[in-house]
Order: C-alpha cells, then structure tokens, then sequence
C-alpha cells in the first residue's frame, strides 16, 4: 500500500514542500530512502524502526521504499523522521486517516518522543503560504511555530500521541497563535549612553545612524570608548516590526541559533565577530550553505571591533552586500540567497600602536608604516560607509564629573519619530529607512534648499566625493532633518552630513 505525507524542506532560509511517499512491498526486509536524502536524513531509518517498535506498533518486516520529492531538492537534518514514521503507520495500515491538508515535521527519539527540530518557522510559514490547514511540529518547537497565523499548530510530545490524536481518540489541543508577534515587547540592552562619558559628538553621530540606518565608522587611540559606544547602539534602535521579528527569527532558527527559552528574536541583533572569521563564516557557505554573521545581523547592527586587523579579502566581501542587502552563495548543488540588510559599524585604531595625531601620547609609527596601515581598507569599500567620525581620548575632568548624561531612552524616542517619518515617506514600497533609498528616491525626497545648492558643490570638489558618495551625503542629510522634523534639506542640515564624510588620512 502507498502512503503520502507531506512535510517541508528549508532552502536557504525559505521552505518547500516535500512529499514523503512510502511503498510497503514484499521481499527481504530493507528499509530505502531515495530523493536527495543527506546523512542525518539516511539515518532515519533507524529513529524511525526503533521509535515505532517502542511506541507500541509493528515495524514492517518487508521491503520499505520511502521517496522525498521532489527529487531535486536536497533534505537535510533529522525533520524527516516524523513524516516517515507516519508514512510507515498509514502504509501498514496500522494508521487511517485523512491528512491531505495536514504537514507533518519533527525528530523522533527512539523512545518515540519528539526532540527540538531546527528551522521550524520558514517551514510553517510556507505550509501556510501553500494552504496547509495545519500542521503537527514537537511541542519544544509551538511556541516558535505559533509566530504564523492563520494555520493551526498542534503540539505533539510523543509518536504515540499524535496517533491517538489522528485516531480521534485522544485530541491534542490547538498551541493558542502568538500573532505574528505584534505582542512582543521590546527588550532594551543595558549599555545605555547615560552611563558614557564625554563623547558628545560620537552619540549624535549614532542618533543620526540609528535614524536612517546608516553605516558608520570610529576612528580613535585605544580606551577612548569605541567599543562601548557600539554596543550601546541597540539601546537606541526601533523596535523591531512583526513582519521583521518574523524576518530575523527565521534565519536563527534556520542557523539553529534560536535561545531556548525565547523562541522568537525580540531585539534588534548585534553580531561582533573576531576579526580571525573566515569568508565563510562572515559572509556564509559550506557544502550546504548556512548563514553567516552578516545575515545573522538582518535588520540589526554588524560590529567589526579593530577593523584593519580583518583579511584584505574578508572585508572585500562586504561591498555586495552593503548595496543590494542580500547574499547569495552558489555552490554545484545549487544557489541560496540570504538576506543581509544590517548596519555596518566598525572600529579602528588611527595606526598600528594607535596614537597617531594623539596629543598626550607620541605615535611610535613611521609614516610608511601608517600609510599601509590603512590601505588594508580599499576606498570603494570606504565609500559605501556613511559616517566617518573620530574618538578622541576622554578627559579626566569628563571622567569625573557628577551626574549622567541623555539616556538612549530619550535618545530612542528621537530615532523612532525620525523613522516613523520615513515610514510614512515610504509607504507603497519596499523601503524601510533612508540609508536603502536608491538615487531615484534620492531625486524625489531628497529636495535641497536654493542656498545649500553651493555649500554641495564645493564639497563635491574639496572632497572629491563620487556619485555614490554625492547621494550618500544627501541621504545622511535626509535623515538629519527627519530628526529636526524639517519637510526640506537645509544648509545646516548638509553641512553636518558633510562634516562626517571622511577628509583626511586615506
């Protein structure tokens, strides 16, 4: 007797739906899994027989011939046993009922039980998208299920469970839907830019990244508080959307990065990988591709902490990903595409000893050493970075001063009105924030004022800034009067965009 079950397959960080087909023949007892299977998904046949036999059931002693199609398609990971093992139970017929509409995904124990299974939500996603009426996950993974609306979740604990329930004898309640995570609270780090001292003009430089998304670079001798003031950049951006809570926790759970206790990402991410990663590692691959540290930081912040101390090549990687917000990996099985829509900021020292141009303490580096010093960074990637800004040593008096500074709290109300605007300015489109405008929004949103038009062209020669860099400037202006609540890109407006570029050393 033929079974069909369906279940999904992640490719990339998307689904697909897969059809486990189970044929029970008679010959020697041998159980087969064709249609791309990998490892974890040919061992199966052992989860699948042991956990059967342990959870009160007859395992076929004949010949078994199970095919996960399409066959084009690569299966990965143990979320296969589960459909399986139905498969066997309906082709058996020690199982009948009707699950045409119903998707199936879970690793089994060989006790019966289901264990967490990876890549739960894009799997769910699509059962939905495809019309599934439901769908039976392990019930450590409902919660992260129940981000997906308008499609049951049943949490199932055991195989023998879930054929009770399929048998109407003993129902497994619906997981309640979560909604799509319009209830999440947000969840603030505690790096707050109160607690910082001094470093005025670098806070407002990060107001203004955090408004409009921008990337921004630190420059400054070491112990002036570069590090800290990146990561007290979380603390200052937006709560995250549903549809982006959903975005993001996808690729976790796909990455199997997903905490144990918060099945869904409530905060913005904020990676800071050493500068030893790999390509790999920073940008994604392996055999079967997985994603990397830039796609882990979608919609949230990339740290690079010592910047010029990352591979020539490592860095080069960025430059693609910086513009079109994707990554794609092509490997001989086939291409993924990853998303990668996150704010670079990085941190570097001015020279190697890094007390270049410091006024207390004398630089040991010759000027040849400075200068290869910082060509390990190429200017095509420097023109992709929207802010430039230098931190210097802070004082003693600033150290020691009473009192506290402007909490992000305040400092996030800011960013939040600034995108709010942009918002409303981007409605109808696929944009979310200023820094991914391309030039023909640029054209249409960003509107200088008569008597700033000079202020640009001289900057444009003094400068040499090319065409990206031009519409980069505009685009950081843009984002300046959104925080001053301007409908107009004024003189004052430019000319602190401009004062961030980048005019000396490089």
């Amino acid at each position: 007797m033929l079974a069909k079950v369906k279940t999904a397959a992640v490719v990339g960080v998307e689904g697909a739906i897969v059809d486990v087909e189970v044929d029970i023949s008679s010959g020697l007892p041998t159980m087969t899994i064709v249609g791309l299977p990998d490892a974890a998904v040919q061992e199966a046949r052992e989860r699948v027989r042991a956990a059967i036999r342990n959870s009160g059931y007859l395992f076929p002693m004949k010949r078994i011939t199970v095919n996960l199609a399409p066959a084009d398609i690569r299966k990965g990971g143990p979320a296969y046993d589960l459909p399986i093992a139905v498969g066997i139970l309906l082709s058996s017929e020690q199982l009948s009922a009707d699950i045409s509409q119903n998707v199936f995904l879970g690793e089994l124990s060989l006790d019966g039980s289901l264990r967490h299974t990876h890549g739960i939500l894009p799997m769910v996603c699509l059962a939905r998208d495809k019309g599934m009426s439901t769908v039976f996950v392990p019930a450590a993974d409902a919660r992260e299920a129940s981000l997906v609306s308008d499609i049951r979740i049943i949490p199932v604990d055991s195989l023998s469970q879930l054929v009770s329930h399929l048998q109407g004898q003993a129902p497994i309640p619906e997981y309640p839907p979560e909604g799509d995570g319009e209830h999440i609270a947000p969840s603030w780090p505690t790096t707050d830019l109160a607690h910082i001292k001094g470093q005025e003009h670098v806070k407002r430089a990060l107001e203004v990244a955090a408004a409009g998304g921008h990337n921004l670079i630190m420059s400054g001798p070491p112990g002036s508080g570069k590090t800290l003031l990146a990561r007290s950049l979380p603390s200052i951006l937006p709560q995250m959307s549903s549809v982006e809570v959903l975005e993001v926790t996808k690729i976790y759970s796909v990455g199997g990065l997903l905490p144990s206790d918060t099945p869904f990402i409530k905060q913005r991410p904020f990676r800071a990988p050493h500068y030893t990663i790999s390509n790999a590692g920073l940008v994604g691959g392996g055999k079967w591709p997985r994603p990397g540290e830039i796609s882990l930081s979608h919609r949230g912040v990339l740290f690079l902490d010592e910047l010029l101390e990352f591979g020539h090549s490592i860095l080069e990687v960025l430059r693609q990903p910086l513009e079109d917000k994707v990554v794609t990996i092509s490997r001989a099985q086939g291409t993924v595409t990853f998303p990668a829509n996150f704010m670079l900021v990085a941190a570097m020292n001015p020279c190697p000893c890094g007390y270049y141009s410091d006024p207390v303490k004398e630089c040991t580096c010759s000027p040849s050493l400075v200068s290869r010093y910082r060509k390990r960074i190429s200017g095509p990637l420097l023109d992709r970075i929207d802010i430039f800004v230098e931190v210097p040593r802070v004082e003693y008096e600033k150290l020691t001063e009473e009192g506290t500074g402007e909490s992000s709290e305040k400092v996030r109300a800011r960013v939040e009105r600034a995108r709010a605007c942009q918002q409303e300015r981007f409605k109808g489109t696929q944009l979310n924030c200023n820094a991914e405008m391309t030039p023909v929004e640029v054209r249409e949103w960003c509107k200088v004022e008569a008597s700033a038009h000079s202020l640009l062209g001289a900057a444009m020669k003094q400068l040499y800034l090319s065409a990206r860099a031009f519409h980069r400037v505009l685009k950081l202006a843009r984002t300046i009067a959104d925080l001053a609540g301007a409908e107009t890109i004024g003189s004052s407006y430019l000319a602190e965009a401009i004062q961030y570029r980048m005019r000396q050393y490089y």
